[in-house]
């Protein structure tokens, strides 16, 4: 009768056993499915003012200073002559990157980053007239050949920019500095990569540097406009990608 008993204790304890595992092993992989698996990068966060970015040329600085907007937070939607170049790229940003073409960016974005030859403004100011007008235009063109290219010569890009992309509020930003240089700012705390800015828009400006620290960046504001003549080619302060306190000396060499 003992044995009997201790026979039928067993059995239902495996009963039991077979009843509950089956709750403990949803509640595992319920838990399992709630952690990021590993090839998901975790979003970064650090804006304090989300904005919708238009990216009007994706290639080696429009498409790096995009990428690390989107990891700072903000919508960006890239775009080129060949949109469905960029898909992979996006999809590896997630949600708030997205792809189109110069004229769906620049109608998406409220502030613009122009990343293209300079030959391609005149073209692309007529083209775009329309969705870019009244907004803030970061512009990091530089060149410009032919005529074009003695246009800038004689009056510097932000001012020439600003008569082929009328009616926006035009800033030199991002133009003087390798795309490496922006990206391996972005990840250091400290000593961090200078950017100057000109423009005639004290708002523009200040959207400007923030856009600038959100990529990691430190901005550096040259002054009005025509100041951007002291960071655009064949000057000191070009390519230079140094800090802000040698930026700074480099931009009063140049008058």
């Amino acid at each position: 009768m003992t044995q009997l008993l201790s026979i039928r204790h067993k059995s239902l304890a495996i009963i039991c056993s077979l009843l509950i595992l089956p709750i403990s092993a949803c509640a595992n992989k319920s838990e399992e499915a709630k952690k990021p698996k590993a090839s998901e990068k975790p979003a970064l966060q650090t804006t304090a003012s989300p904005m919708k970015i238009g990216v009007i040329g994706a290639g080696w600085l429009g498409g790096t200073v995009g990428k690390l907007l989107v990891k700072a937070g903000h919508e960006v939607m890239f775009s080129s002559r060949h949109p469905e170049e960029l898909q992979a790229m996006a999809k590896e940003l997630g949600s708030r990157a997205s792809v189109g073409t110069p004229k769906e960016a620049a109608a998406f974005g409220d502030v613009l980053l122009f990343a293209v030859p300079y030959d391609a403004i005149p073209q692309l100011g007529i083209d775009l007239k329309n969705e870019i007008n009244g907004k803030i235009v970061l512009d990091a063109c530089n060149g410009g050949s032919g005529d074009l290219g003695k246009e800038v010569d004689a009056n510097g890009n932000g001012p020439t920019s600003a008569k082929y992309l009328a009616g926006t509020k035009l800033v030199r930003v991002f133009s003087s500095e390798d795309a490496t240089a922006i990206e391996a700012s972005f990840d250091r705390k400290e000593n961090k990569l200078a950017i100057p800015i000109a423009t005639d828009f004290p708002d523009a400006r200040d959207v400007a540097a923030q856009l600038v620290r959100d990529a990691g960046c430190e901005p550096v504001i040259a002054g009005n406009l025509s100041t951007g003549v002291k960071f655009q080619r064949r000057t000191p302060a070009f390519r230079a990608n140094t800090n802000a306190t040698e930026l700074k000396r480099l931009l009063d060499q140049t008058k």
